[in-house]
């Protein structure tokens, strides 16, 4: 499979900045027996990266603030997931019952894209690549959390980085999201939809959940089955659209919710990638997000193998891929 990073990736005359990847995975959320969301994935990550780092420094992410929260959501909805008054329908809707570490874990959740992003745009980095061990919790939308995403992590930190990027520039941050999940981002469309400094492409299994989709502003549907070659085939172009169409406002940060569910092996997918598959869709995006020197955070989101070692597994292979990638943008800004 030719490597849409090229030679570059294997330079070793250089050392380059190592991709910084937050966890949050100590914050643990007890599950009953059988629950089928895979919450050990993330200790599991964090570890297989701990015993083999490779240019990836892991950082333990602190939590989102209430105010940071608010950026994307509702105060009421805010204080009944903080204060533990969510109903029970509100929790069927999230898949999760309420309990004091489902409120923790998220707001650390949150906290650990936002401590990405920063580090994405930090001065003196000049674009690159930053990580979370978990996030694209993209089901969430302003009033309610849904399909195990209780706040929408993307959203708060786009529109924090946004404050940010403002307060310190005086100028306005354009963000994309590209959204590989196998599961379509609604609640994240849903809470861009009238907000032109945001574009958001979702690529994701037309007949998976969400059975109602929340338009954005790209979204690709993919019938079930569908292999390598026929998803590879339908990225390209997707992506070759959402750069002109950004063509007069370029993005400045760019969210990429890389899951890992499209995965012959998962659950949930009903999507038939190989594993060689989600590897060149990595490399085509973040090949593509290099070339334009876009600062990038790279989400795990999804997945949901019937074998959690397969998924582990995928999301490492993304994290090593945003490595070279780090490597490949580095040498090419010494050059």
């Amino acid at each position: 499979m030719h490597h849409p990073l090229g030679g570059s990736l294997h330079a070793s005359s250089f050392v380059h900045p190592p991709v910084i990847a937050f966890h949050f995975d100590p914050h643990i959320l007890p599950l009953p027996p059988g629950h089928r969301f895979p919450i050990g994935k993330y200790g599991l990550l964090r570890r297989r990266v701990e015993a083999d780092p490779r240019g990836i420094e892991l950082r333990m992410a602190g939590p989102a603030s209430e105010g940071e929260l608010a950026l994307a959501h509702d105060p009421g909805y805010i204080a009944d997931v903080l204060g533990g008054t969510l109903s029970a329908a509100r929790q069927r809707e999230i898949g999760f019952e309420w309990t004091p570490a489902l409120a923790t874990r998220a707001v650390y959740s949150v906290g650990a894209t936002i401590a990405a992003a920063r580090m994405a745009l930090s001065e003196g980095r000049d674009g690159g690549v930053s990580a979370s061990l978990g996030g694209g919790t993209h089901h969430a939308n302003a009033a309610q959390g849904s399909g195990y995403c209780v706040f929408n992590d993307v959203a708060v930190a786009a529109r924090l980085m946004q404050a940010e990027w403002h307060r310190r520039r005086r100028a306005l941050l354009q963000v994309a999201v590209v959204d590989l999940d196998v599961h379509q981002g609604n609640g994240t469309a849903a809470i861009f939809a009238d907000d032109d400094t945001v574009f958001t492409f979702s690529m994701h299994g037309e007949r998976n959940f969400p059975f109602r989709k929340s338009p954005g502003d790209l979204d690709v549907g993919l019938p079930d089955g569908c292999t390598d070659d026929v998803y590879l085939d339908a990225l390209r172009p997707a992506l070759a659209t959402v750069w002109q169409r950004l063509a007069g406002r370029p993005p400045g940060l760019v969210f990429y919710v890389a899951g890992a569910d499209p995965h012959e092996g998962d659950r949930l997918g009903r999507l038939k990638l190989t594993t060689a598959g989600l590897a060149a869709r990595d490399e085509i995006v973040l090949d593509a997000l290099r070339e334009r020197g876009i600062p990038t955070v790279v989400l795990m989101a999804g997945g949901y193998g019937h074998v959690v070692d397969t998924t582990v597994d995928v999301h490492l292979q993304t994290l090593r891929i945003a490595e070279r990638a780090q490597g490949a943008w580095t040498h090419a800004a010494m050059a």
